[in-house]
C-alpha cells in the first residue's frame, strides 16, 4: 500500500534523523477524544451509547432515538476537529512521558484526520506545549511509518488506540514495537484480543518504561 501523497509531502519536510523513532497517534493517545466527544454531541441534541467500538451506529438523536448515519457522523467529526481546542485536553501523563525521552528519540505525531484540519491541530498542540512534528494521513498508517523510519534499522515504537492502525504498522515495519494505549480503558471490552505482538499498556505511566526499553534506552 502506498503512502498518502500529502502525508509523504509532510514527511519530506522533516529533517533527516537517525535516532530511535517514536511515532504516536493523537486522539485518545495524546489528546482526549472519547471523553469530551459526548459533551460535544449533547450540544447538538445527540447522545453517544457505546454498544460497540465504533461511532457509526452508536450516535442517536436524543429526542427521537434515530441513529445517525455515516455521512452525518463524518460531518460531526469535521465540526469537532474544527473546534478541537474547545474540547480536547491532554491525556494524563503524556507530556511528562514524552519529556522523559529528552533528545534520545525522534518523536513524530501521526494522526488519521482530514488534512484540512492539520493547522488547527498544530496550533492546539503548540498551545498545550506539545511541539512535536505533526503528520496527518487519510490512508493507512503503516506505509507512512515505514517511510518515516527511512533506510537502516533504527528502533521503532508506535503507539495507537486503534488495533487496525497497529496491524497496518506491523505489515509495513515488521520489527516495529507496537503499543496499544487507550485514554479510556473501559472500551477494551468491545475489542477482540490483541495479537501477541502488540503490547497493551494501561496508561502513560505503564507505557513509558516499556517504550524506553523498546527504543534501547
Amino acid at each position: 500500500m502506498s503512502v498518502d501523497p500529502e502525508t509523504l509531502r509532510q514527511i519530506e519536510e522533516l529533517s533527516c534523523d537517525d535516532r530511535p523513532l517514536l511515532v504516536l497517534d493523537v486522539d485518545d493517545v495524546l489528546l482526549e477524544f472519547i471523553r469530551p466527544f459526548p459533551r460535544f454531541l449533547e450540544q447538538r441534541g445527540l447522545r453517544l451509547t457505546m454498544a460497540s467500538f465504533r461511532l457509526t451506529g452508536n450516535i442517536a438523536d436524543t429526542a427521537t432515538g434515530r441513529l445517525v448515519e455515516q455521512p452525518e457522523v463524518t460531518a460531526l467529526l469535521d465540526d469537532f476537529f474544527a473546534g478541537q481546542a474547545d474540547w480536547q485536553s491532554i491525556t494524563d501523563g503524556a507530556p511528562e512521558a514524552l519529556a522523559s525521552f529528552g533528545e534520545r528519540a525522534e518523536i513524530v505525531l501521526l494522526t488519521a484526520m482530514p488534512h484540512r484540519h492539520r493547522e488547527t491541530r498544530r496550533s492546539h498542540l503548540d498551545a498545550l506545549g506539545l511541539p512535536y512534528p505533526l503528520l496527518t494521513t487519510e490512508m493507512a498508517k503503516g506505509p507512512a511509518l515505514a517511510r518515516l523510519r527511512g533506510p537502516g534499522n533504527r528502533p521503532v515504537a508506535f503507539v495507537d488506540d486503534q488495533p487496525p492502525n497497529l496491524i497496518s504498522a506491523r505489515e509495513s515495519v515488521s520489527d516495529a514495537n507496537l503499543f496499544h494505549l487507550m485514554a479510556d480503558n473501559s472500551l477494551r471490552e468491545f475489542l477482540p484480543p490483541l495479537p501477541d505482538d502488540i503490547t497493551a499498556v494501561h496508561d502513560w505511566r505503564d507505557a513509558t518504561p516499556k517504550i524506553a526499553a523498546a527504543l534501547g534506552f
